[in-house]
């Protein structure tokens, strides 16, 4: 890992000014030619454009007709900063949607599932406006599903009164569980950017390599550390979502660059491949109490090889993970949350898709072509991961299968898309600017969520906690109120002032 200042720019050097109504002539420039017996021909020109006889005028400036000129096309979407080499830059979409996940994973879903879990009789519900079913939906997008993922599945209850309404928990996916798959993906999205980059600025393909290799370990270090801040020792477990980045990473950097249909074909090897080899191990069970499988993480029939903690993920997670020390006599069992380390195969899928958008976004086609290839190739992923849900293996964020992988990337490249729409073709950049101040320092800003949320709510309790009891209210900021949203984003401004302060000091955290 390394910190960048980035150097200022230098200020383009100072030009002579010209006089009103006169083209600049060139000091090489041959003086026009006159007709015969030194007299100027008819057609003959000054350097300035006009007859011989009208150039000794004078000409007030006021009076002096400009020649019309043609009109300039369009400019290309700005860029937040320029790429050598290339005609395209980094552009104000990646760094924007960059933050916008940073922010929501900083912020833990800004406490949203936390207050939808006060039961019903809490103070909060019987405030105007504050329906308790209809928080429980909201809620619902703030935190993991269960187990699987349907495409937009509605159910309907009756209520004891007689009344139908929809159950709010069986609708399609989460828009939490969409959060890593975005991280993934804008990771691939700004490998083309960083590594062509690098190439144009003379750095060898060996150079390149070993880079890539030292960011892959230095993730999976990072990983390791973050799960383990609150264990008594380290603990070797690999599906923190930065360890999963890093194990990916460096086999995707070898089809960064390619052509799209070896990148296509390496993307459909493994997902049939993992596939594959899920779909060839017969689970003696699909239901292990023992190891938190219930009814609602168990299939039957031909999906049972992708219940919780019965699959062949599991069984591999079981021999490796007991082969690292430990100091406790405990062994590895199982993940509580059913999550596997060879979730990274498929994810690396996602990653790919990624690289296949940012080279997209690099090419010299226009505007339209591009925002009309995030929108088609979104729609075709959702629509191959609602097919492979049905009839292949179900969508499950948490073992990564390759109908998730589909399903959720036509989810983040409409992300994408609509980003690009906002940020770089309307050009707001009123916007765009606080998501962009987390989205480069992406990877500081998501250590700060990670590590340092007690602490900055302590430190706003501790110094401004007086002033917010008496403007906002003691039963407000209550935790059986609205305590449970506040603190989340009191400390995410903290840590967005911080991202500020390093933006405005062209301070940048890179691994």
């Amino acid at each position: 890992m390394n910190t960048k200042r980035q150097p200022d720019a230098q200020p383009d050097p100072p030009r002579s000014p010209q006089p009103v109504g006169s083209t600049p002539v060139s000091a090489s420039a041959h003086p026009p030619q006159s007709g015969s017996g030194g007299k100027p021909a008819a057609g003959d020109r000054t350097a300035s454009g006009l007859p011989p006889a009208m150039a000794s005028r004078p000409i007030h400036p006021q009076t002096a007709v400009r020649r019309p000129t043609t009109p300039a096309a369009p400019a290309a979407p700005a860029t937040a900063t320029e790429l050598p080499g290339t005609r395209q830059g980094r552009l104000f979409s990646l760094d924007a949607y960059r933050g916008i996940i940073m922010i929501v994973l900083a912020a833990g879903g800004f406490g949203i599932a936390q207050l939808t879990q006060l039961p019903p009789e809490a103070p909060v519900w019987q405030l105007k406006g504050m329906d308790y079913e209809q928080w429980q939906g909201i809620g619902f997008n703030f935190d993991h599903t269960v187990w699987q993922s349907n495409f937009c599945h509605w159910a309907w209850q009756s209520d004891a009164d007689g009344a139908w309404r929809r159950d709010v928990k069986s609708v399609c996916v989460s828009f939490w569980d969409l959060i890593q798959p975005a991280f993934m993906f804008m990771v691939g999205v700004a490998m083309p950017f960083s590594y062509a980059k690098r190439a144009a600025a003379g750095e060898a393909f060996f150079s390149r390599t070993l880079h890539a290799l030292l960011r892959s370990l230095v993730l999976i270090v990072l990983g390791i550390f973050l799960v383990s801040t609150n264990s008594s020792e380290t603990k070797f477990e690999f599906v923190n979502v930065l360890a999963q980045i890093g194990l990916g990473y460096f086999f995707v950097y070898f089809l960064v660059g390619r052509r799209f249909w070896l990148q296509l074909v390496a993307l459909v090897l493994v997902l049939v491949g993992y596939w594959g080899w899920f779909a060839s191990y017969t689970p003696p069970y699909t239901i292990d109490p023992e190891v938190g499988a219930t009814a609602e993480t168990a299939f039957e029939g031909r999906f049972a090889s992708w219940s919780k903690n019965v699959n062949v993920a599991h069984n591999f997670d079981v021999w490796l993970l007991n082969k690292f020390p430990r100091h406790t006599a405990d062994q590895f069992t199982h993940n509580e949350g059913g999550y596997q380390t060879l979730n990274f195969i498929p994810a690396a899928g996602t990653m790919l898709l990624g690289v296949m958008c940012g080279q997209l976004l690099m090419t010299d086609r226009r505007w339209w072509q591009k925002l009309l290839g995030l929108i088609l190739g979104g729609g075709i992923c959702l629509g191959l991961g609602v097919l492979a849900g049905h009839f292949a293996c179900p969508i499950v964020k948490r073992i990564w299968t390759p109908s998730w992988v589909l399903f959720s990337g036509g989810w983040v490249i409409w992300g994408l898309a609509l980003c690009y729409f906002l940020f770089d073709l309307c050009r707001l950049r009123w916007l765009a600017l606080p998501l962009v101040v987390v989205g480069m320092n992406s990877l500081a800003f998501y250590l700060m969520g990670q590590l340092l949320v007690p602490w900055a709510v302590r430190l706003v309790q501790t110094h401004f906690g007086s002033l917010l009891l008496y403007y906002v209210g003691e039963d407000i900021l209550a935790d059986d109120m609205f305590g449970r949203v506040a603190w989340p984003v009191t400390a995410v401004i903290v840590f967005w002032l911080i991202a500020l302060w390093m933006y405005r000091q062209k301070f940048f955290v890179r691994v």
